[in-house]
């Protein structure tokens, strides 16, 4: 066994950039882009910076589909010759079928070492989720343990995010509840929010620019006293993602600005720009990174 003895898996949906995954010895397993006539593994056969050049241009709408139980299995059984335990944390089960296979591939390797957790979420905040439990399992703590502060912190663990149009959500089947926003005047901007693992509205505001400020308020309104964790995503919308980033910056004791991955932004669309956030003193993680994702020093 190595001195870590709890391993920590997610999904590509996390939207972690890779270095800093690999640094916290986090386990990726890749969603599937179905992207014009092609399948490319989320993160690996096709980058951000790559999708959204091509996405214009793209005959028919991308589609996405999770992990197979046995590419599951087959990281489990890897992370299990060397780990004691894994932790497997995921994508709201409500907005795809990750977590069911996670949750078969745990029953086909050790069910007794693997723990698989609905994180409720999805990008920004699935990544904040996973990098507190990576911190949890390189402090020792065991995998009850980390799946029990994790439960813990899902209610405190918000997201809030505005989209250039509501299109590409409906057309993925993951615009949820708001859906009752799709017949309202195309000028309006929807603020969304991930509530109980599906997409709410939360309110619709004139231009993208209030839509921007509300979330920024609705970020800074979650800190406690102690800062927040944050991290803002954005898809293809980087000058947007730095406003958002540079007004939290004051009371983050994480941040990051990071690109959606193709999976997330496949159902989003191109003008994405949101937050993931929770209180800093539920569990600080010490992190600030610059634009390309790299440990600031």
């Amino acid at each position: 066994m190595t001195a870590r003895s709890v391993a920590i898996v997610t999904d590509s949906t996390a939207d972690l950039p890779p270095a800093l995954a690999s640094s916290r010895s986090i386990a990726v397993v890749p969603l599937t882009l179905n992207f014009d006539g092609r399948s490319l593994l989320d993160g690996v056969d096709i980058t951000p910076g790559e999708f959204y050049r091509k996405l214009p241009s793209a005959a028919t709408h991308p589609t996405t589909s999770q992990p197979s139980p046995g590419r599951f299995a087959e990281t489990y059984n890897e992370l299990l010759a060397t780990h004691d335990a894994i932790v497997s944390i995921h994508i709201s089960e409500k907005l795809s079928g990750t977590y069911d296979s996670a949750k078969q591939a745990a029953d086909m390797t050790d069910p007794q070492r693997v723990f698989v957790v609905d994180s409720q979420v999805v990008s920004m905040s699935l990544g904040l989720v996973v990098l507190g439990a990576a911190s949890l399992a390189s402090g020792g703590a065991n995998a009850e343990a980390i799946v029990e502060k994790v439960e813990a912190l899902r209610p405190f663990v918000h997201t809030y995010f505005s989209v250039a149009t509501l299109e590409f959500l409906r057309r993925g089947g993951r615009i949820g509840r708001a859906s009752a926003m799709l017949g309202s005047v195309l000028q309006v901007k929807p603020v969304l929010c991930i509530r109980e693992g599906v997409v709410e509205p939360l309110e619709r505001v004139r231009t993208f620019e209030r839509a921007l400020n509300r979330i920024i308020e609705l970020a800074k309104a979650v800190d406690r006293g102690k800062g927040v964790c944050a991290v803002v995503g954005h898809a293809d919308a980087e000058k947007d993602a730095e406003k958002v980033g540079k007004a939290l910056e004051p009371i983050a004791e994480t941040l990051m600005i990071q690109p959606l991955g193709p999976v997330v932004g496949a159902h989003g669309g191109p003008g994405v720009v949101g937050v993931g956030c929770y209180p800093a003193d539920l569990l600080p993680l010490g992190i600030k990174t610059s634009r390309t994702g790299a440990s600031a020093p």
